[in-house]
């Protein structure tokens, strides 16, 4: 028995040692690390596990190149060394102020530069950051405050929230700043909260602190990040999907180009007026630049994108096969939440492949399939909830509680299955399941299939409340032309079994999403 043990710490230890050697030639072959610089490599670890990855990735940055262009936006441009200069201005005065690692600061602001300089700022302190969703209502502001123990607030007074009343415990501050004074270094770094998403009641917070500059590796794996590289925002900061691709391109050293709201054609252009290599954006997003009209696109030079790496929703295997036909072999689909962090990324090779793929995991990572009765699924092609194991998943929300957990992996709360290739697809969400006369339906499939119809640009389905069915399938679509619900449902008849045919059929201008681009399925219930 205890000979079995030791065989099985072995086979664990040099499976670990494997994985980290995997993850330090990942991060070597991008240049987060330089193994041939070892003091540099030991002062960038020490960095950011003083100041958390934002901030450490920005001072190690400004040290490494400093004269490199940090952020565009708009007409600013702002290197490395002005950057850290600025922000040790604003982190001295609030220090002076009262503010110590022992605070937390939240900040109300949309993507520009006086987001990203209160992020390094509140990192300089040590202070606990809570990114805040510029959409929010006045009541979803003032519950999150409160949840979050928030001590002081960086909001932009143009936004009609900023105007929430607010009580006398919190601090409003500005970024106001002057000299070359740096506070002392924190004792501890203070970590960032996300919020999950939702367009009613109050999100979750989801902490994080990242201590490793090998949490990196979970990206570089599988996207050609590399050194100094040009990288377009389009995604909101306050997300995660753009927050990860914003802290890697710190530590990079890259050119951060911030697009605020969006705008497809806008985005287009600074592809090529900044000969931009990577795009950060959500799939309505990249529909949006792919519907704008053929001259545009075609007469744009998009021949400096590496990657255009899509997130934060469901991506159509039509809509991401139209990305590689008119960008070439860049599309990188990732696939994660809030709280687990990165569970799969699909490279070009694998979408070719297998068109509509979330992928594999990236070194370090682990994804599982589960029957409902806990038994992991190991065959392709079986539908099971999708559980992941990321060292920078979260430890529970800040208002208690947690996702389910089997095996030390946690569920996404996705179903997914595995094809042959070992290529992970989700199905839906466990709870978006549609029983519709006894029969189990997935919306994802059917929305997948309408997106490849040439009349429709974007379609959502969900289930709605029918006395005859208990539920029946409504589909909302945006149409390019003709507005005929019978030849939607004889499409789906044609390549679907018929129970999956919608019985209602909604056409819209548009599809309401949330501030992070997920579609609202709320707001549709309110329109059947």
């Amino acid at each position: 028995m205890q000979c079995r043990a030791a065989e099985i710490n072995i086979t664990g230890l040099r499976h670990s040692v494997a994985t980290t050697a995997r993850q330090i030639g990942a991060l070597q072959r991008s240049g987060v690390i330089d193994l041939r610089r070892p003091l540099q490599v030991a002062r960038t670890a020490r960095t950011m596990r003083t100041y958390g990855p934002i901030t450490g990735g920005v001072r190690s940055s400004a040290q490494r190149t400093p004269d490199r262009i940090a952020l565009i936006d708009g007409d600013r441009r702002i290197s490395y060394r002005e950057l850290d200069e600025r922000t040790d201005a604003i982190a001295a005065r609030w220090y002076r102020d009262g503010l110590s690692a022992d605070h937390t600061i939240g900040v109300l602001y949309p993507d520009g530069a006086a987001l990203v300089e209160t992020m390094i700022a509140a990192g300089k302190l040590g202070a606990r950051l809570v990114l805040l969703n510029t959409g929010f209502g006045a009541t979803q502001l003032t519950d999150v405050l409160a949840r979050e123990q928030v001590d002081a607030l960086v909001a932009d007074p143009s936004l009609p929230v900023a105007a929430t009343p607010l009580p006398d415990t919190i601090t409003v501050l500005t970024l106001d700043g002057s000299g070359s004074q740096r506070p002392p270094s924190p004792a501890r770094q203070g970590g960032f909260v996300l919020l999950t998403g939702g367009t009613t009641g109050t999100p979750k917070g989801a902490p994080r602190r990242v201590e490793s500059p090998l949490a990196a590796a979970q990206f570089v794996d599988r996207v050609p990040l590399r050194r100094e590289q040009t990288v377009l925002l389009c995604a909101p900061l306050f997300h995660g999907t753009a927050l990860s691709q914003f802290i890697l391109s710190l530590n990079l050293g890259s050119t951060i180009v911030l697009h605020g709201k969006f705008d497809a054609a806008r985005a287009l252009a600074q592809i090529a007026e900044h000969r931009v290599e990577m795009v950060v954006l959500v799939p309505t997003m990249l529909r949006r630049i792919l519907d704008l009209s053929p001259e545009v696109v075609a007469h744009t030079d998009t021949t400096s994108l590496r990657i255009v790496f899509t997130a934060g929703a469901a991506l159509p295997s039509a809509l991401g096969t139209r990305a590689i036909q008119t960008f070439g072999p860049v599309l990188y689909n990732f696939y994660g939440c809030t709280e687990t962090g990165t569970a799969t990324i699909a490279t070009p090779q694998d979408w070719t492949a297998a068109p509509g793929t979330v992928g594999k995991a990236p070194v370090g990572i682990t994804v599982a399939l589960y029957h409902p009765d806990g038994t992991r699924i190991t065959e392709p092609d079986v539908v099971g909830t999708v559980y992941v194991g990321n060292s920078i998943a979260f430890a529970g929300y800040s208002g208690g509680g947690s996702k389910q957990t089997r095996d030390g992996l946690m569920s996404t709360g996705d179903l997914g299955h595995f094809d042959s290739g070992g290529r992970l697809f989700i199905d839906g969400r466990d709870d978006d399941m549609i029983v519709s006369g006894g029969e189990n339906v997935f919306p994802g499939e059917i929305e997948d299939l309408l997106y490849t119809h040439p009349a429709i640009t974007e379609a959502a389905v969900i289930g709605v409340p029918d006395d005859e069915f208990g539920q029946r399938l409504a589909a909302f679509i945006v149409p390019t032309g003709n507005r005929d619900a019978d030849t939607v449902r004889t499409y789906v008849k044609t390549h679907l079994a018929r129970f999956k045919a919608p019985r209602d059929v909604v056409f819209l201008d548009d599809l309401p999403r949330t501030p992070t681009g997920k579609i609202d399925r709320r707001t549709l219930l309110t329109l059947t």
